[in-house]
């Protein structure tokens, strides 16, 4: 009988040179306004997968759609805005 046997080292180690930098975190943390609101339209689109949206569940959908489209959009403004002050 043949054992299957994992390596922990490999599966569950990290060095640290592994892990993210504080630029990395920063970028994450400046980019959490969107993946909230990614996450709320995708809760609101999981609601209807196996219904037919009634009208606040459509009103809940756009909502969420221009959510997400606000966030992007401060989130691309930001980034520039960050290009601008470092040139």
């Amino acid at each position: 009988m043949d054992h299957i046997v994992t390596v922990q080292g490999a599966v569950t180690g990290f060095e640290p040179w592994m892990e993210p930098t504080d630029a990395e975190l920063d970028a994450i943390d400046a980019e959490m306004p969107v993946i909230r609101a990614e996450v709320e339209l995708l809760d609101a689109q999981i609601i209807v997968i196996d219904r037919t949206p009634c009208e606040l569940d459509e009103r809940r959908i756009r909502r969420a759609r221009r959510c997400v489209l606000a966030a992007h959009r401060e989130y691309v403004n930001g980034l520039s805005g960050q290009a601008d002050g470092a040139a």
